[in-house]
């Protein structure tokens, strides 16, 4: 592996609709919307990069307007932050070896200094195609936890597979006694060389990422490498409802 140093860009996906909240980009948080948190979370740990916010609705542009916020109006029709973030690519004519990172639009308290350590990782590799981050299952009910993403890596550092189920599967011990030392838990963080993110968004779903309901999995599929970083604790949760929005509300409170 040596240094290629290539261009970063940051695309922060943001959805108006949401089941469980709604005009979730724009729930308030301390003050703020919840998406112009996002975007200074990512300037915080990337500040020198080309950052812009995917949008759907011309009610989160003008939010992000008024907090001279960058931002592209990407379809309504973009069946996930992935087709968004690529159509944002398309739209501004990146270069195919670009290195693309895809941020979640609901992750207000992620750490300057992951980004900026996954940016890194990614940007200096030669063999570079695509990349997420892993970090250690501390929780014994995080193995069989569905929600909780597990994944298995190659000696080189890449993905074999992800699934909700328990991987590896420990066959000679009870669930009970399983050593959470043997598995990894997957962050939904992602990096993609440009023109490996057209040839996913333009590939449809396969088996297997349907019945997991994992992105992944396609890229996987099309043999893709997935390039996995390992950090050491995971970032704090993002947020989906009522309750992650006063949690978040009361750890922004508090830092400042």
């Amino acid at each position: 592996m040596q240094s290629s140093d290539r261009t970063i860009r940051v695309v922060i996906p943001a959805r108006f609709g949401s089941q469980r909240l709604p005009a979730k980009p724009l729930v308030d948080l301390a003050g703020k919307p919840m998406i112009v948190r996002v975007f200074e979370a990512v300037r915080a740990g990337l500040g020198n990069e080309d950052i812009v916010v995917a949008v759907d609705d011309d009610r989160i542009m003008r939010v992000l307007d008024e907090h001279e916020v960058p931002a592209t109006m990407t379809s309504p029709t973009c069946a996930s932050g992935t087709d968004r973030v690529a159509e944002v690519s398309r739209i501004r004519r990146w270069d195919s070896d670009d290195v693309v990172i895809n941020v979640q639009g609901d992750e207000p308290l992620l750490p300057p200094d992951l980004l900026a350590a996954f940016a890194d990782f990614c940007s200096k590799r030669d063999d570079f195609t695509m990349a997420t981050i892993a970090v250690p299952v501390k929780e014994l009910h995080e193995i069989s936890d569905p929600n909780v993403v597990k994944l298995a890596v190659r000696g080189d550092g890449t993905a074999i597979t992800f699934s909700r189920a328990p991987i590896p599967f420990d066959r000679d011990h009870d669930p009970s006694a399983w050593d959470t030392k043997n598995y990894r838990r997957h962050i939904g963080i992602y990096a993609y060389r440009n023109d490996v993110l057209q040839r996913l968004t333009a590939t449809p779903q396969c088996a297997l990422e349907r019945i997991e309901s994992l992105e992944q999995l396609r890229a996987l599929w099309l043999n893709i490498a997935i390039h996995v970083m390992d950090w050491d604790v995971a970032p704090p949760g993002g947020v989906d409802t009522p309750e992650d929005v006063a949690r978040v509300t009361t750890h922004l409170m508090s830092r400042s």
